[in-house]
């Protein structure tokens, strides 16, 4: 038994932990769960904890469907929210086959095979997401058929006595406690919207974080009775929730996109990143924009990139280099601005490094800067200036997800597959369905 281990044991006896949360996700990243008694904690260090593949969207076919749960001891935090009922714990698990082998089903293992190739390069990747989410009075339609948000405040309104306000603050308490370190929050541009961004961390440790976020969010937002949702685009007239993430890789000690003297210091390894991430986006577009509902967001105007291109502090680009510290190389980074708060982020992430390992590997050619607003220009000015557009739907994410060669690579046929099947009977649902839209605008003149 290693450390680790031994220290998770220890804390359960010293702190009386009642119930020990095993945590995992399923192929689209919804969090799946099951509490260990703790006496039962140590037999799951050594032989995982058996469960019913099958029965998890994307992890095993029928007739191979016994998994096991190994416990990460590196992840393991006591829950706040629930320490004062019955102090209870949770640990992120690794997906493994019967024989102990990583499932490649495991969403989490996709991620750690691309750092593992990363690191093989030299590369080690940091990550640093800035969440948005929007906190209404409850799941429930209010009588105009909208979602009824708490707050009518806008871009860091600061709203005296305000339920969003209060809701910030114990959130973030909430996250520093169970040891995920916040960098700043504030009120989004729409009413009741919010964002709060956590500090870089490496990308498996900010994909754990990101699970746990989520949690968290909704817990201490049902605690103060209203409720949170990450749902791309909830409002049709307000922004959608996205989920920028800055991306860094560093070589040992040194930030492998900073090159002094160079245009906004970015590295020939940075443009290559860039280049390789551009290239591939409409390819892995479903996976950080999966839901139908995504491309509400993509195309719904607000602050949301849809066309290829990238710029230097430009928000209407799909990669922002953001305004550089001339004196801090180690702040070199990229910001891909596409990715929704609702994206899986084990598999979202895997794909935006593997797309920019590609382009490493491959030295594609980054296209030139784009130095307009691009959401002003008209389609034959961005068609003009190279601007493709991302999938303007998520029938037309899945078919460029299907014929790519470099995501079935990087996510596994497994993932691939069951993913594709997924997305595909979320699309032919929705196909299918006759929404209040059609009826308000056909049935009476029809």
């Amino acid at each position: 038994m290693d450390r680790q281990q031994e220290f998770v044991l220890r804390t359960i006896e010293e702190r009386d932990v009642r119930f020990v949360r095993l945590w995992f996700t399923d192929v689209v990243g919804s969090l799946k769960s099951v509490a260990l008694a703790p006496a039962e904690v140590e037999g799951a260090f050594e032989e995982g904890l058996g469960f019913d593949g099958s029965s998890i969207e994307g992890l095993s076919r029928i007739f191979e469907s016994d998994m096991l749960a190994q416990p990460d001891p590196s992840t393991f935090q006591i829950l706040p929210w629930r320490s004062e009922i019955e102090p209870t714990s949770r640990m992120f698990c690794d997906i493994q086959n019967p024989d102990g082998t990583p499932s490649s089903a495991d969403p989490r293992y996709v991620l750690k095979r691309q750092l593992k190739i990363a690191g093989d390069m030299g590369f080690t990747c940091y990550t640093h997401p800035e969440i948005e989410f929007y906190l209404l009075r409850s799941d429930e339609i209010g009588q105009n058929g909208m979602p009824v948000p708490v707050d009518y405040g806008g871009y860091f309104d600061h709203v005296p006595g305000g339920v969003a306000q209060d809701f910030r603050r114990t959130a973030v308490n909430m996250l520093e406690a169970v040891g995920i370190s916040v960098e700043f929050s504030h009120h989004e541009g729409g009413p009741g919207q919010n964002e709060i961004d956590l500090r870089y961390a490496d990308a498996l440790q900010t994909a754990d974080n990101i699970m746990t976020f989520r949690t968290v969010i909704k817990e201490v937002a049902l605690m103060q009775g209203s409720y949170a949702t990450f749902m791309p685009k909830p409002f049709k007239e307000h922004p959608g929730s996205g989920m920028h993430t800055h991306f860094s890789l560093f070589e040992g000690d040194s930030n492998a996109f900073f090159e002094a003297g160079r245009e906004f210091q970015l590295s020939k390894t940075a443009r290559h990143f860039i280049a390789g991430i551009l290239k591939h986006a409409p390819e892995f577009t479903a996976i950080t924009n999966q839901f139908v509902n995504s491309y509400k967001r993509l195309w719904g105007g607000g602050e949301a990139p849809s066309h290829l291109s990238w710029g230097h502090n430009n928000r209407s680009a799909l990669v922002r280099i953001p305004l550089y510290k001339p004196h801090k190389g180690q702040s070199a980074r990229i910001e891909y601005r596409g990715i929704d708060s609702a994206a899986n982020p084990y598999l979202a992430f895997a794909c935006l490094l593997g797309a920019g390992l590609k382009g490493i590997e491959e030295e594609y050619e980054l296209m030139p800067i784009a130095e307009d607003d691009i959401w002003s220009l008209s389609t034959a000015e961005r068609r003009a200036s190279g601007h493709k557009p991302l999938p303007g739907s998520l029938h037309d994410a899945i078919r460029a997800m299907e014929d790519s060669e470099l995501v079935a690579d990087i996510l596994g046929e497994q993932v691939f597959q069951s993913f594709l099947r997924n997305k595909q009977d979320e699309w032919d649902e929705y196909r299918h369905d006759v929404s209040p839209f059609e009826l308000n605008r056909y049935l009476g003149i029809l």
